[in-house]
């Protein structure tokens, strides 16, 4: 892959042009689109994790107020404590979330979408914007149940609970550059939100949702390393942690290739580029490159099921 190229364009969002693929997948910076907030509000059908980690980063980014956002909490009174604890509306129903929401977003599993969407089919007007997190339900199905066109689906991922996920979102037949707008600002109290064609969904899935779980595994074996080369535990793990952090942070505002700041810290007959030929020795690209290709596979074997 060739290096990203970054160009500003008069609506306010960055173009990733990423070579070879013929295909732009843009990057909507939050803070660029100010649109008047004043009377929206949010719906969330679910009151899992997901949804309370977006509602949380709604309110505390200041994107919309506490008593602007609800969701419904039929018989769990711990998730219903966590909601109010932080100002949100809990209703007993999510046809009353229906009722009050601007913006009603799906955040229930993907196994009863369908269910939630259909039973509340009769309140799901034109003048809201619909979207959906469940992984894996096309947009097609998620128009079709609805019979509203106005959805837009993003998947999140799970970093979104500490304000620092990647999600990507597909816009609906009816869904327009400002609903995608709206959108991007509320998604991006979260972390980072991207755009892309739904067919890219499950390779954005092999990347992006199940990548977390992969530096997760890179984190614990550096960690382990650490503790063989004499680290007590705990010193190891943070400084992975902390290492793993640092070098994504320099990724994403430098602007420079991963090749280019790798090619920095490697000094002839060095320590790291010892380090890094036993990585390549056991194809520690190629692993990664095969992993991600194997989830987006299972991804499309589900998603077809």
């Amino acid at each position: 892959m060739g290096h990203v190229m970054c160009t500003c364009t008069l609506q306010h969002f960055v173009t990733f042009n990423l070579k070879p693929v013929a295909t732009q997948i843009r990057y909507f910076p939050m803070e660029k689109h100010q649109i008047p907030m004043e009377y929206l509000t949010v719906g969330f059908i679910g009151a899992g994790k997901m949804a309370e980690s977006i509602a949380r980063g709604i309110v505390a980014s200041g994107v919309l107020p506490p008593h602007h956002i609800s969701t419904a909490v039929h018989s769990n009174p711990d998730r219903h404590e966590v909601f109010q604890s932080f100002g949100v509306n809990v209703f007993s129903s999510n046809e009353e979330v229906v009722e009050e929401s601007d913006v009603v977003i799906f955040s229930v599993k993907p196994q009863v979408v369908k269910k939630a969407i259909t039973e509340l089919r009769s309140k799901l007007t034109k003048d809201k914007l619909l979207v959906s997190v469940a992984a894996g339900i096309t947009l097609k199905d998620l128009q079709e149940w609805s019979g509203q066109d106005r959805f837009i689906r993003v998947m999140p991922n799970t970093p979104a609970a500490v304000g620092e996920g990647a999600s990507v979102m597909s816009l609906g037949t009816a869904a327009s550059e400002e609903d995608g707008a709206l959108v991007a600002k509320l998604f991006g109290s979260v972390g980072k939100m991207f755009k892309a064609d739904e067919k890219m969904f499950d390779a954005v899935t092999g990347l992006s949702g199940s990548g977390p779980a992969y530096i997760f595994l890179a984190i614990e074996a550096l960690a382990d390393g650490g503790v063989a080369a004499g680290l007590p535990r705990e010193l190891a793990l943070g400084l992975a942690s902390q290492t793993v952090l640092g070098a994504a942070t320099m990724v994403s505002k430098t602007g420079k290739h991963p090749g280019v700041l790798k090619d920095d810290v490697t000094s002839p007959g060095g320590t790291t580029i010892a380090g890094v030929h036993e990585l390549e020795k056991g194809s520690f690209r190629a692993t990664l490159m095969n992993a991600v290709v194997a989830a987006a596979n299972r991804s499309r074997e589900l998603s077809q099921s």
